[in-house]
This record gives structure tokens, C-alpha cells and sequence, in this order.
């Protein structure tokens, strides 16, 4: 993947994950926040590589980690077929079960 200062890192996969127009029109839908969240995650742990040390962006790393697996708990509880399709599309592994 690329990254750019300041904004989305762009995937190098062949098919778009959320086209510009989905992007305007769904920014509070489930799958549009855990794209999000994915992003600054990737960033995070891109920049943490560097700075090992920084313990600030690690307590917002796990903040934003625990906050998207609260939205993917909540769509695969409330429609599996879009939670198999964002965890295929963004290549996330699924969470753990107890």
C-alpha cells in the first residue's frame, strides 16, 4: 500500500473497496467507519514501526482498534453477509471467540 501525509492510505488491490460517490453519501454507515478506522490504524502501526517509543499514538491505537471491533461486532450480529464481504474486502482477520 502507499501513504500519503494527512490522508486515506490507498490499497494496492485491484478492486476499489468504496467508490468516491459511496464515500460522500454512506460517511455514517458501518462499513465507511471501519474503513476509516482501518486506515488510521495501518498509519498508526506504519508510523509505530519508527517510533517505538511513542506511547501517546499506542494508547490511540488500541482505542481505535477496540472501537472497530465494536462496529464489527455489531454488523456481523446484524447482517453477516456485509461482514463477510468487509472482512474479505479490507483483508481483516475475523476476532477471536472465547
Amino acid at each position: 500500500f502507499f501513504i500519503f501525509p494527512n490522508r486515506f492510505i490507498i490499497l494496492s488491490t485491484s478492486k476499489a473497496i468504496i467508490s468516491q460517490e459511496e464515500k460522500e453519501e454512506n460517511r455514517g454507515s458501518v462499513e465507511f467507519q471501519v474503513f476509516s478506522f482501518t486506515n488510521k490504524i495501518r498509519r498508526l502501526t506504519s508510523h509505530l514501526e519508527l517510533h517505538k517509543k511513542d506511547f501517546l499514538s499506542q494508547r490511540g491505537l488500541r482505542k481505535i482498534l477496540g472501537k472497530r471491533q465494536r462496529l464489527l461486532a455489531y454488523l456481523s450480529k446484524k447482517n453477516t453477509v456485509r461482514y463477510k464481504k468487509l472482512m474479505g474486502q479490507l483483508d481483516i482477520r475475523e476476532p477471536k471467540t472465547r
